[in-house]
Order: structure tokens, then sequence, then C-alpha cells
């Protein structure tokens, strides 16, 4: 089992407070402000989480380019003032950039008490499987 170390732990903490303000910025009409903060923050607990180097690696690697640029495009677009086309923008560079940890991340959520519980529901987990774009489940 491998610990965190307390950077890491403080980086945990900042991504989950960036999507948790982005999430908000959206809920709230898409408030520019809640926005880039959550921005700075999931990127400030991205770069504590794997450290300096590896974070330029993963966002410069050449198969990463095209979802980069929409993601760092896109929060410009939010710091200029422009943050629903911005977010647009940023969502499709995450996905991109990001969309290959779906799986792995469902995989840990079905380990959870009541979200596995909740995610093995028969339509929930196709839809899941689906949106993952795993096909592990047998129905």
């Amino acid at each position: 089992m491998m610990w965190l170390t307390d950077l890491q732990k403080i980086g945990v903490a900042a991504t989950s407070f960036g999507v948790v303000f982005m999430l908000l910025g959206v809920l709230m009409f898409f408030d520019g402000a809640l926005l880039a903060l959550g921005n700075i923050a999931f990127l400030i607990g991205i770069t504590l989480i794997i450290g300096p180097q590896r974070t330029v690696y993963f966002f410069a690697r050449k198969n990463k380019l095209r979802g980069t640029i929409c993601f760092t495009g896109g929060i410009l677009l939010v710091f200029l003032k422009w943050p629903f086309i911005g977010v647009i923008i940023e969502t499709f560079g995450f996905l991109n950039l990001f969309g290959d940890f779906f799986p792995v991340i469902v995989t840990f959520l079905r380990q959870l008490p009541f979200i596995g519980q909740l995610l093995s529901l028969p339509y929930i987990r196709v839809a899941v499987d689906r949106l993952a774009g795993s096909q592990t489940s047998v129905v």
C-alpha cells in the first residue's frame, strides 16, 4: 500500500476544492470568479499530486496535445470573461486529457459502500459502463 506525502495530501484537497468550485461556478450560472478559482486550485492540486515534471510531461505529450490546447484555451477564456464558451471548450479538453482514467475511477467508486451498490443497479451499471468506455459488466 502506498502512502501519500503531505504535499500529495494537500494536492488531493486542492484538486477536490477545484472541482467543487468549478461545479459551483457552473451552478451559479457560470460565475467567472468561482470558475477561475476552481481552475487554479485544480491545476495546483494536480501539480502537487504528481509533481511538476510529471505534470508538464502529462500535458505536453503528443497524443494529449489537442486536449491540452482546449483545456488551457478554455481556462484562458474563463479568465477573459467568457465563462460559458470557456467551460464548454475546457470540458472538451478535460475529456480528451483525462478520459483514459474514467474506467479506473468507476472501478474505485464501485468499491465504495453506498456508491458501489448504487452503481451496480441494472440500468445504472449499463449507463456507467458505456460512459466509462469499459465493457467489463455482464448483464
